[in-house]
């Protein structure tokens, strides 16, 4: 798809710039661009047509359709809304709280919780851009399972005294129906992307020249050596290593598409990517004036297992 791009990359780093293509300079620059620029594009067109999908359905009316739905519609509502919520984990909680004050069942609002920051459509755009649409799929797949999986096992806990936020039950009035011109929500949606990619460039940038200096300097075998290979414990340790860590799919997924060229299998890589989207510290550090530490913990730990068995599964899928 941008094998148009990846030539004028070449033609300026390696013809203009004179830098030979075995080099760790002329390789890790050749990345950063080629990179920087599709990732870049991707996220501008994927957020706009996104964004002015998402303007025709309001939060109130999702809300609305999810209460009183079977717990099953309720979970798979909720986790595909979060493909199309652009948000990280942390930035994902006033909603997840705007559905518990919506009194919506607490396993629906964690599984719209799990899937916001590791399905969205960031992390879909630059996976298709790295991986192709097979990976993405799988990807986007195992993904959806693992939030309404882990929300339908929360749900069925009986946790809801765990949380520590109780407001009034009130509902929200009924808002009228607008009609809005295309014109204007196109302008809306170009303008929420733009400040979207106004909080995450530094991020893309960061996480692209990490990724680059990786792809020319970091010898294959230093990687293979610490991430285990096909070693059995590499996705546990994967998994446990990103929980700590805090960053957007646009941050991340730049180094993970470097590790899996050198040598970390795609499953052990997807695991450590998806704990530092979908876990983090920051994400429990704000849970906690939310909900108990007991219910955060169950939270983490049941999708921790989740991201864990993804991680086997890839690896057994395709080797």
């Amino acid at each position: 798809m941008f094998d148009w791009w990846q030539k004028i990359v070449d033609s300026l780093v390696y013809g203009k710039l004179g830098l030979d293509s075995k080099s760790a300079l002329g390789s890790a620059l050749d990345f950063f661009l080629f990179d920087t620029a599709k990732i870049f594009l991707l996220l501008t067109v994927i957020i706009f047509v996104v964004t002015v999908i998402r303007s025709y359905f309001p939060t109130e009316k999702v809300r609305d359709y999810l209460e009183g739905k079977h717990p099953l519609v309720g979970h798979i509502a909720a986790a595909l809304f979060g493909i199309i919520t652009p948000f990280c984990s942390c930035s994902a909680i006033p909603l997840f709280l705007g559905f518990i004050q919506a009194r919506i069942p607490l396993g629906v609002t964690f599984s719209y919780l799990i899937s916001a920051p590791m399905n969205n459509e960031i992390a879909i755009a630059m996976l298709f851009a790295l991986f192709g649409w097979k990976i993405t799929a799988l990807y986007i797949g195992f993904g959806l399972l693992v939030a309404i999986v882990a929300g339908i096992v929360i749900g069925k806990m009986d946790l809801e005294d765990e949380i520590l936020i109780k407001p009034p039950a009130a509902k929200p009035p009924k808002l009228e129906e607008v009609k809005i011109p295309f014109k204007e929500r196109a302008k809306e949606a170009w303008d929420y992307t733009k400040d979207i990619l106004k909080k995450v460039w530094l991020y893309i940038i960061a996480g692209v020249g990490i990724g680059a200096f990786i792809h020319g300097y970091v010898p294959t075998e230093t990687i293979v050596k610490y991430a285990g290979g096909d070693a059995w414990y590499a996705v546990p340790i994967a998994t446990v290593l990103g929980v700590p860590m805090y960053s957007n799919a646009a941050g991340v997924m730049p180094l993970i598409e470097v590790l899996t060229q050198k040598g970390m299998l795609l499953g052990t890589a997807l695991s450590f990517m998806m704990a530092i989207t979908a876990l983090s510290l920051p994400e429990a550090m704000i849970l906690k004036k939310i909900l108990s530490i007991k219910l955060i913990s169950i939270f983490f730990g049941v999708v921790a297992l989740g991201i864990m068995a993804i991680g086997f599964i890839f690896n057994g899928i395709l080797g």
